[in-house]
């Protein structure tokens, strides 16, 4: 195992307690080059921690377009010297993901899925371990479907849940199930809470993610190409989800919370509603609403962000 010590960031009154970040594989160490085939980089032909070795926050997210525009938002954000019109992709030898470095934040898109974003996150903390961060908080931006929750509202979340609304990610290792936990830095996501009430219209909560496998027949929609059950027992499935405490779907928290979890680093996902699952399947805001929406969780991360840059004011304990 390799550790990495880091002070990570406390309360609002900053008081630093020290935790361990470590990627848990003893065979990094005896690896002459660590090569990170979906990102086009590695340990010989890139110098990791000095294109990196400065970086506090990760924020990925499922769109590349999404996380480029948030690159480009976060450069505004921070007033940042330079151009913002044009960030450049450090990905772009590869077509799997895209990479932006913007001073102390990383943006990433991470595909869709569980296996998509797994991928990513093998090889981001890899990165973050090769380059030698300290002090690294990663959030996930993304949007999903709301469970007894208006749309537009942006959901922090506290653990993400199975299928069976467990806080559990099941990894299949060499045959063998292994069961990780999925619970969140609960820390990091009330501060979340309190960022969103100092921002205007944008309504926020802290609740419980299910995490499905697809899109359709996995959150229970009667609008896929195929559907083997009723409207009665969508609605029923769907009130069980909300007394377990789940107030939205997505397809990639599990994963994400659990790796992050295994390998000590502060977490946080950031979703925003798009409908309310109890109300219909299909998403029928217009363009311009969504765009609004899908705003939303970038504009709580860049505040969180500010405020731990100390660029605004903390809010008195």
């Amino acid at each position: 195992m390799a550790p990495i010590l880091l002070n990570c960031l406390g309360n609002e009154r900053k008081e630093y307690l020290e935790e361990t970040f470590h990627v848990n594989n003893p065979n990094l160490d005896g690896m002459e080059e660590d090569i990170l085939y979906h990102f086009s980089l590695g340990t010989k032909t890139h110098n990791l921690p000095e294109m990196f070795g400065d970086i506090k926050f990760v924020c990925v997210g499922g769109s590349a377009k999404r996380m480029k525009a948030f690159a480009q938002f976060i450069h505004t954000e921070l007033n940042l010297p330079g151009s913002n019109d044009e960030p450049k992709d450090i990905c772009e030898a590869t077509d799997r993901y895209c990479m932006y470095k913007v001073g102390p934040v990383l943006s990433m898109s991470h595909g869709m899925g569980v296996p998509s974003i797994s991928i990513m996150l093998h090889e981001l903390i890899k990165l973050l371990h090769h380059a030698h961060c300290r002090d690294v908080v990663l959030f996930r931006l993304g949007t999903s479907g709301g469970v007894g929750l208006a749309p537009g509202t942006v959901v922090v979340s506290e653990k993400a849940l199975d299928y069976n609304f467990l806080p559990q990610f099941e990894q299949v290792v060499l045959g063998k199930v292994i069961m990780r936990s999925t619970e969140l830095d609960a820390g990091v996501s009330r501060e979340l809470l309190q960022c969103s009430k100092e921002l205007p219209n944008l309504p926020a909560v802290i609740g419980n993610t299910m995490c499905t496998n697809d899109f359709y027949e996995g959150q229970g929609r009667l609008d896929g190409a195929l559907c083997s059950f009723s409207h009665a027992e969508k609605l029923e499935y769907l009130q069980r989800a909300y007394e377990a405490g789940v107030r939205n779907i997505e397809m990639e928290s599990t994963v994400f919370a659990a790796m992050c979890r295994v390998c000590g680093l502060k977490a946080a996902v950031v979703c925003v509603t798009l409908l309310n699952r109890f109300d219909g399947d299909q998403i029928t805001s217009p363009e311009d609403v969504l765009v609004e929406y899908q705003q939303r969780p970038q504009v709580l991360v860049a505040h969180y962000i500010k405020k731990r840059l100390a660029l605004i004011a903390l809010t008195p304990p």
